[in-house]
């Protein structure tokens, strides 16, 4: 079989590496349905079916360098980047060491300024904009960074979506716009949101390239997003990423998907997910054993427990500080 990461500049370790955090957000991600079935946790937003896209896209970028502003469903490019099972379940539990919020925001609103993973919100393509005005600060000051803004195929129909990469193009800004095409805006077909068949055609109305991708592979998606990265560092502005994915669980947990795909379709998507299709890859070049991904799994398994027993036990926020960070005129 052709070693298709040596070609892209990947050792061995970072292959591996890479499947150890597309397993791990599959693990943290189906533990949440767990704990949401249970009455433990009230909400979530599910990346089973993305992880693969959004780890090879992560992989591109430095953390603490390079700026993140990803959407609600990016659980894989959070971790990718160094937040942790125990950082998401302080979240997902509202905790008042949940990092992103101090557990005020619902799960998923991803903020880690350490990482300069930016602070996101409900409204969805409300981070484009915001990550154009990133690019534009990194270019008035000389940094060398890229910003990395992910979003849905639905919310590329906002205006927020065109003012961003309009203003992007103007000035050639280090932006990567990410687009995780999942086929549903919520329960709406893309079929019923735009008269394109991709998404990325739509970046030659803006004067930059548009690319389209396997998201289901994640050496694929690695490839075209360090070829936007390097773009946007040697000054050529922004890149439009389409990644083709599915998303295999409903849109949240308070969804029902039967009422708008048949299982047919998500049957013969399965087929195709990302995480057994990159395992393979691994253990037909032999890195990758039977027994060393079982040891690897348990070793997750055991992350994961750890990460939703400390969740549980930490402490709520207290009510006095119900008001702290929140300001008004």
């Amino acid at each position: 079989m052709d070693n298709r990461h040596a070609a892209l500049g990947l050792s061995d370790a970072d292959v591996l590496a890479m499947y150890e955090k597309i397993l791990l957000t599959r693990m943290v991600d189906e533990r949440t349905w767990i704990l949401n079935r249970m009455g433990r946790a009230p909400f979530l937003v599910s990346a089973q079916g993305q992880e693969a896209c959004q780890v090879g896209a992560a992989w591109a970028l430095r953390p603490g360098i390079d700026w993140a502003l990803p959407y609600y469903r990016d659980l894989g490019v959070v971790l990718t980047l160094g937040m942790t099972a125990k950082d998401y379940m302080l979240g997902l539990l509202a905790k008042a060491e949940d990092p992103s919020s101090g557990g005020r925001q619902m799960p998923s609103h991803w903020s880690f300024p350490p990482l300069k993973i930016f602070t996101g919100s409900s409204p969805v393509a409300t981070q484009l904009p915001q990550a154009a005005g990133i690019a534009y600060a990194i270019r008035l000051r000389g940094e060398d960074a890229v910003v990395y803004v992910s979003f849905g195929e639905g919310s590329a129909s906002k205006g927020d979506a065109h003012e961003a990469m309009n203003f992007a193009a103007v000035h050639r800004l280090p932006v990567i716009f990410f687009c995780e095409n999942n086929r549903y805006a919520i329960s709406v077909p893309q079929e019923k949101q735009m008269a394109v068949d991709n998404v990325a055609d739509r970046a030659a109305g803006y004067g930059f390239p548009g690319v389209t991708v396997d998201g289901m592979d994640p050496l694929e998606v690695y490839r075209v997003m360090r070829e936007a990265v390097d773009r946007a560092k040697s000054g050529q502005g922004p890149t439009l990423i389409e990644a083709k994915v599915y998303r295999l669980a409903p849109h949240s947990s308070d969804d029902d998907d039967r009422a708008y795909r048949p299982q047919e379709e998500v049957e013969e998507w399965r087929a195709r997910d990302g995480l057994p299709r990159f395992r393979r890859y691994l253990m037909e070049l032999g890195l990758l054993t039977e027994e060393t991904d079982r040891r690897l799994r348990e070793q997750l398994a055991a992350e994961v427990d750890a990460a939703v027993e400390y969740a549980e036990k930490a402490p709520d926020p207290v009510p006095a500080d119900l008001l702290r960070h929140v300001y008004g005129q």
